[in-house]
């Protein structure tokens, strides 16, 4: 989500001036897109003020920067912001982007810092320009924002609002305008994308399979792929879209946290284990090649041996080819932040040891199993090699192969040769090559 956040600020920008640069020595504005997630995102937030701050300092008499703070942070945060570092120039939440260029008008005029963290009335994408994506084979669009589960460890709800469904023919037409772009795969974002409900033209709610579908018919369009998915809000239809559309690849991005029913309960999540290994077989029956990957917390607060074992049978068990793992922080205003029986850091850390490793050894496993076989890989740039390029496999695996630069931004036939801890090897089929010679 943040990713497209920023991409968003830089095209609204765009008509006010404001080009990208590679480093923020030379840069008139730097914008710190903040997550809140966890502790350690949030500290290096005034960490990374600190290095810009210096900076800053050096050019006050020759090109003055302005310095502004976004995202959930600065939504959680905001006048603290302010305060442990005043000289940064705006702070805005993620809700708010789509009035940057007021916002910096008003920061050069006023003497003090522009501060919005307020909720508006009006949705951003109502205001927001088409994206741009030339020279771009993938691309995010966030169809869902917000979330109204209040799980007892997240500060979403606090920092992103409740939940909101872009329009359909919104989507719809954003998507077109990338694919006739170049883009071949977009993933669509949400903070809960599978409750996507996007009304249009007075119809039915929409649900994320129905809009999957929709999308799955837009020329050069090869690839959907959407994140983030809460399991109890997979309907039907979101299930069905895995066995009918084409395009949906079989790859998702299915949070869990923990294999307990009571550390489940605890974090105020609507599903059980069993609830989960259900969903799990229905949708491997509608799509028997899918691959998993999943959200885990370790050491929240009463997490007993008991509990984490039982998270690791599930894992066992599921088989999952990639996952973000993390040992529970607390983030304040949360209810899990003020529980009782909160778990020993030195516990949390042997915990999080034991599930990487397994986590790591069925990643290994799986992109081991990849040897051998052909996989259409979508060839998006050019690798550290000369003469390499590098492009993402339906599983969302990183490949890498010799081959011509015409094929950036081409879907192509690969053989996997080799497997690495993080990425694939693969070279191009002899049948490939005979066949691009004659032609």
């Amino acid at each position: 989500m943040n990713v497209y956040d920023a991409e968003r600020m830089a095209d609204i920008l765009a008509p006010v001036g404001y080009v990208l640069t590679d480093t923020p020595d030379d840069a008139d504005l730097v914008i710190l897109n903040t997550c809140h997630i966890r502790e350690k995102a949030a500290e290096k937030v005034y960490s990374d003020l600190g290095r810009v701050r210096r900076i800053k300092s050096a050019r006050v008499e020759t090109e003055p920067m302005m310095i502004a703070v976004a995202g959930c942070v600065a939504q959680a945060e905001g006048e603290e912001i302010l305060k442990r570092a005043p000289y940064v120039d705006m702070v805005f939440g993620p809700q708010t982007y789509h009035r940057l260029p007021e916002m910096v008008a008003r920061a050069h005029r006023l003497a003090g810092a522009v501060l919005e963290t307020d909720f508006p009335v009006e949705s951003k994408f109502d205001f927001l320009p088409q994206p741009s994506a030339k020279g771009r084979t993938s691309a995010f669009l966030t169809v869902q924002e917000g979330c109204d589960k209040f799980c007892t460890f997240c500060v979403v709800p606090y920092t992103r609002g409740a939940e909101f469904s872009r329009p359909a023919d919104q989507v719809i037409s954003e998507a077109r305008g990338l694919a006739a772009a170049g883009v071949r795969e977009i993933t669509l974002l949400g903070q809960n994308v599978n409750n996507y409900h996007g009304n249009t033209g007075g119809c039915a709610d929409w649900s994320l399979g129905r809009l999957i579908a929709e999308l799955g018919d837009i020329n050069g369009l090869d690839r959907i792929r959407y994140t983030t998915s809460y399991p109890a809000d997979v309907d039907k239809a979101l299930i069905a879209a895995h066995r009918d559309v084409p395009a949906l690849m079989p790859y998702l991005h299915l949070p869990v946290q923990s294999g307990s029913d009571r550390v489940l309960k605890a974090m105020n999540r609507r599903h059980t284990a069993d609830d989960y290994r259900r969903l799990v077989a229905n949708l491997r029956a509608a799509r028997p090649d899918l691959a998993l990957s999943t959200d885990l917390i370790v050491g929240f607060p009463g997490e007993s041996d008991r509990d984490f074992q039982d998270t690791m049978d599930l894992v066992a068990e599921i088989g999952f080819v990639g996952a973000y793992s993390f040992k529970y922080s607390p983030r304040p205003g949360t209810p899990a932040a003020i529980m009782e029986s909160q778990v020993d850091e030195a516990v949390k850390k042997n915990r999080l040891a034991a599930l990487q490793e397994l986590l790591s050894l069925q990643q290994s496993k799986f992109n081991s199993a990849c040897v051998g076989n052909e996989l259409d890989v979508l060839l998006d740039g050019h690798g550290r090699h000369s003469g390499q390029l590098i492009g993402r496999s339906p599983y969302m695996q990183a490949v890498h192969v010799s081959a011509p630069s015409d094929l950036i931004g081409s879907i192509v036939t690969l053989r996997i040769d080799e497997a690495h801890p993080n990425s694939l090897a693969a070279s191009v089929p002899e049948k490939w090559k005979t066949q691009r010679a004659i032609a």
